[in-house]
C-alpha cells in the first residue's frame, strides 16, 4: 500500500476509477457531497470499493460538521463548530461537543467509513477558509470544546485529524483558492499552535493536517511541505508519533510548489506520510507517475493508513434505535435550529 487518497467520479465506481483503486501506491478515498444521493447508494458504493482492491482502503471524508457537512439526506446534522460554545455556557458546549465527535463518528461507522477529517483546530472565525469551522477565537475556550468533541470521536470508535498545523485562523485569504502567507510575529503564531501542542501532550491526537500557510517569521514554505513544521517542529520538538496528512494537494494553496508532481514529492521530502490528491484526475495521475519514480528509488510501503482503519460493529438501522443515539440526535437538532436563527441574525 503506497501514501496516496484519491477521491472518485460518482454515486458508483467508473472504469478509472477501479482501476485506480486497483494501483499499489494508492492506500485509500476521500468522499465528497457527489459521491452521495441516499443512504442505500453510499452503502452499496462503500462495498464497491471494498471489493475492488486486495487491501483493505482507507474510506474518508471531510464530515466535521456545519458548511462541511458531505452526507446529510438520513444523517444527523452537525452544527458548525462556532455553534456549541457561542450558545451554550462552557460545560454545556463541552457536553454537546462530545455529542457530536460521537454521532459524526459513529453514524459514518454505521456506513463502513473509516475516518472523518476532523476536528478544526485553527482559531477565530474571520479566516474565509475557516470561519464559523473554528471553535473559537479563545484558545483556551476552544481547547476545551475541540477536546470533548474528539472524545466523543474517540468514545465511538473513530482516529481523529487535527488541522490545519500550526495554525490556519488568522489568515483572511482561502487557501482553496490562492497560498496565504501569515506575516505575523512568532510569538503570535505559537499561541496559536499552543493548541495543537496541548493536543499532542496530551495524546488526543491520531493524525494532523498541516494548513497550505505560509509562515515568514520561520520559513518560506508552507507548512505542508516545510520540513522546518513537520520534521523540526512537529516531530522532533513536539514529539508527536501519529500520521501526518497533506492536506489536498490540487488546492491552488499548493500551487506554490509547482505541478502536482512535484507537490506530492515536496510534501513527501517535508515529512507528510499520506497523500491528499482530490479533484483532477490529471493532476492525480502525474502523482501516480512520480510515486512511481520514487518507488523505484525508495521503499514508499506504508502501513499507515491501517492504524486509521476503524472496526464496523452497528449498522445505521441498528443505530437509530440506540437510546443514546436518539438523545444525542435530538440534542444536536435542536443545536442546529437555535444556530440557524443565530446566524441570521447575527452572522
Amino acid at each position: 500500500m503506497g501514501p496516496l487518497l484519491i477521491d472518485v467520479e460518482g454515486t458508483s465506481l467508473t472504469k478509472d476509477d477501479r482501476k485506480l483503486l486497483q494501483n499499489p501506491l494508492v492506500a485509500g478515498v476521500i468522499l465528497f457531497s457527489r459521491n452521495f444521493e441516499d443512504q442505500s447508494q453510499l452503502s452499496e458504493l462503500i462495498k464497491e470499493i471494498r471489493s475492488v482492491s486486495t487491501e483493505r482502503l482507507l474510506i474518508s471524508v471531510d464530515h466535521e460538521g456545519g458548511r462541511v457537512q458531505r452526507f446529510k439526506q438520513g444523517f444527523t446534522v452537525i452544527p458548525p463548530a462556532q455553534s456549541f460554545a457561542v450558545l451554550n455556557e462552557l460545560e454545556q458546549a463541552k457536553a454537546l461537543a462530545f455529542d457530536a465527535g460521537w454521532l459524526l463518528a459513529i453514524e459514518l461507522i454505521a456506513f463502513d467509513i473509516d475516518l472523518s477529517y476532523a476536528p478544526v483546530l485553527d482559531l477565530g472565525h474571520e479566516c474565509l477558509a475557516i470561519g464559523t469551522r473554528s471553535f473559537h477565537e479563545n484558545a483556551d475556550i476552544a481547547l476545551q470544546v475541540a477536546t470533548s468533541m474528539i472524545d466523543g470521536m474517540h468514545a465511538a470508535g473513530m482516529k481523529t485529524t487535527g488541522k490545519h498545523f500550526p495554525g490556519h485562523g488568522h489568515v483572511i485569504a482561502d487557501s482553496h483558492k490562492e497560498t496565504p502567507i501569515d506575516h505575523r510575529d512568532k510569538s503570535l503564531i505559537e499561541q496559536d499552535m499552543q493548541i495543537f501542542t496541548n493536543l499532542i501532550t496530551a495524546k488526543k491526537l491520531d493524525a494532523i493536517m498541516p494548513a497550505h500557510v505560509i509562515y515568514p517569521a520561520f520559513d518560506d514554505k508552507p507548512a505542508s511541505a516545510s520540513q522546518y513544521w513537520l520534521k523540526t517542529i512537529l516531530r522532533q520538538q513536539l514529539q508527536f508519533d501519529g500520521i501526518i496528512f497533506s492536506d489536498d494537494l490540487s488546492m491552488e494553496g499548493a500551487a506554490v510548489l509547482g505541478d502536482h508532481a512535484q507537490r506530492a514529492q515536496a510534501a513527501l521530502a517535508a515529512g507528510c506520510d499520506l497523500l491528499l490528491a482530490c479533484n483532477n484526475r490529471q493532476g492525480t495521475l502525474a502523482i501516480l507517475e512520480q510515486l512511481a519514480v520514487l518507488a523505484k528509488q525508495q521503499s514508499l510501503v506504508s502501513n499507515k493508513a491501517k492504524q486509521l482503519l476503524s472496526n464496523k460493529q452497528i449498522t445505521y438501522a441498528e443505530l437509530t434505535k440506540n437510546h443514546d443515539w436518539r438523545l444525542r440526535h435530538d440534542n444536536l437538532t435542536k443545536l442546529n435550529e437555535k444556530w440557524i436563527k443565530y446566524a441570521s441574525s447575527n452572522l
